[in-house]
């Protein structure tokens, strides 16, 4: 059997003609209708992308669509170039492949434009404003050699202009360019008064499948509140029913998977009007249909949340009597996409960790939130800027208070920060705010209270409006964001700023590898810091974290013994 090397594997699906960065190098270096300072420019752009890809120029095609979903994980600082230098890597890469056809070259002059987009163009540099230009650029250029009139662009000329950076951009993301020159556009309807009444919908990235409004029965909407209801505020008396009552946010939780089941169970085939009651969505026939496309749609394999669903179905059809034999098939289904409670923490979360195990890495992602308020003054705060200096802050509060980042993205001003007057400022959350119920509190050390203060200093208008009771508010201050966009927020900047993967919930994790690296073997400890109901929680996800520690001592032990007997 012959077995492949990785990189063949993975360049397996370029095309055979398809040159290697070697091979364009070569040519670069024999065409004499460049001049020496632009060649050299060329071969190091080439060969800087490649030692970022971790490859020799000889196993990297000059291809975009193998390039791209690379380089987009590629952070400058991963490899040791600041974001300038970076920059001017891939421009040179990239315009060595334009040079000899294998891309398109970029066009950026306005006497290139025809006529009716070169009129247009100048209304949008005559405004000043930085962000058109930046956003439409290309995506005119795009349209105007694709002889589309400025009054004919649709929306499926988009989709065009996303093919077009599929095949001619090397780093750039075809579907987070299109939507900034779809964005652009729709700006430019808005501030250039000769600009094309036509708006363009934006492509979405819903990749969820969601319930479409009046779908099913209303008494079906009726009694799944009447239900989860009872499992927020149970009856006490009731002989069969709940005691306990369930978190809000469980009970949040328990809808979202029962509206999303209902509408994998309406795509794969049941009609919605007999979906009358919780009772019918619990027909075997009506479950498996709807596992079945759940399980298409994630590759045929279970998952968590295919796991959660089966087994709420299950619940559902207990709590309603259905007759035995339909409860035990739903009981199979359930046992056959059952996924492993992870108890003990992932490799990838392992992996990350190992990351930061590097002293200069680590004090860099402390430093961070400082680095990044350090940067401007007071009164020039733009508003990239201040998107920045709340996800800095948001890390400058899991650094020394490691949350959940449900809680982190929903502190509230007049509730969670407490002051009592001699300075100090806690961060508090109750009972009820918390996943296990166990109350959190945390003192904020005087650099983390002054990054607070400076960020609300100056984040109205830029984030929200004046007077929001939310730290990490929507933009339109009426609620807090939600935790998984705070966690993207996060994970962007430490990847901008640092180079590493990192998201909100490896806070916690580094949290106790520190405690433990410091102090081995402290796990109550560590329950105590991260508010874990139960010690052996903590040991189960942590044991061995502080085995760096243990085998450096145990090693020293030995060093020592073996100094001391010559």
């Amino acid at each position: 059997m012959t077995h492949l090397s990785p990189n063949l594997i993975d360049l397996a699906i370029t095309p055979a003609d398809c040159p290697m960065f070697s091979e364009l190098m070569e040519r670069i270096q024999s065409d004499t209708s460049l001049s020496p300072t632009r060649a050299r420019d060329f071969a190091s752009g080439l060969r800087r992308v490649a030692k970022a890809l971790g490859r020799a120029p000889t196993d990297v095609p000059c291809s975009a669509r193998w390039l791209q979903p690379r380089l987009s994980k590629v952070s400058p600082q991963s490899v040791g170039l600041t974001p300038k230098s970076w920059a001017n890597a891939l421009s040179d890469a990239r315009a060595a492949m334009a040079h000899v056809g294998i891309v398109e070259r970029r066009i950026r002059n306005i006497n290139d434009l025809s006529p009716a987009w070169q009129h247009l163009w100048r209304e949008v540099l005559d405004t000043g404003d930085p962000t058109l230009p930046a956003a439409l650029c290309r995506f005119v250029h795009f349209l105007s050699r694709a002889s589309v009139a400025p009054d004919e662009v649709r929306a499926t000329h988009a989709t065009d202009y996303r093919e077009f950076v599929e095949v001619h951009e090397i780093s750039k993301d075809p579907d987070t360019a299109t939507r900034a020159a779809v964005s652009g556009w729709n700006l430019a309807t808005r501030r250039i008064s000769g600009w094309p009444s036509i708006t363009i919908a934006l492509p979405s990235r819903e990749k969820i499948v969601r319930l479409a409004d009046g779908i099913v029965a209303a008494s079906f909407q009726q009694e799944l509140e009447v239900w989860l209801d009872g499992l927020l505020h149970p009856d006490p008396l009731a002989g069969d029913g709940p005691r306990r009552p369930l978190r809000p946010a469980t009970v949040n939780h328990y809808r979202h998977l029962v509206l999303r089941f209902v509408a994998h169970a309406v795509s794969a085939g049941t009609d919605p009007e007999v979906l009358t009651s919780l009772a019918a969505l619990c027909d075997p026939r009506v479950v498996e249909g709807g596992l079945r496309r759940m399980l298409d749609q994630n590759g045929r394999r279970s998952s968590r949340s295919i796991s959660q669903t089966a087994g709420l179905l299950r619940m559902i059809a207990r709590d309603r009597n259905l007759n035995p034999p339909a409860i035990d098939r739903l009981s199979k289904m359930a046992r056959r996409v059952a996924v492993p409670v992870q108890r003990a923490m992932t490799a990838k979360n392992r992996e990350r960790l190992r990351a930061l195990q590097d002293d200069k890495t680590l004090l860099s992602l402390l430093d961070l939130p400082e680095r990044v308020f350090r940067r401007v003054g007071e009164k020039t705060v733009t508003s990239r800027q201040a998107m920045d200096r709340e996800a800095a802050l948001a890390v400058a509060i899991l650094l020394f208070c490691p949350i959940r980042v449900g809680n982190l993205a929903s502190i509230r001003l007049d509730r969670n920060l407490q002051r009592p007057g001699n300075g100090k400022v806690f961060l508090v959350f109750h009972e009820g705010e918390v996943k296990n119920g166990r109350p959190v509190e945390f003192e904020l050390p005087p650099p983390v209270v002054r990054i607070v203060e400076r960020h609300l200093a100056t984040r109205a208008p830029h984030l929200c409006p004046a007077g929001t009771p939310w730290l990490f508010p929507r933009r339109d201050g009426a609620g807090p964001v939600d935790g998984s966009t705070m966690s993207t927020r996060i994970k962007t900047l430490v990847r901008k700023e640092i180079g590493i993967e990192v998201h909100a919930h490896l806070f916690r994790h580094l949290a106790v590898m520190l405690l433990l690296d410091a102090h081995p073997g402290s796990y109550e400890a560590a329950k105590r810091l991260l508010g874990h109901s139960a010690v052996s929680h903590t040991i189960g996800v942590y044991s061995g974290l502080e085995t760096r520690t243990v085998s450096r001592t145990f090693a020293d032990l030995v060093t020592a013994k073996k100094g001391g007997a010559r």
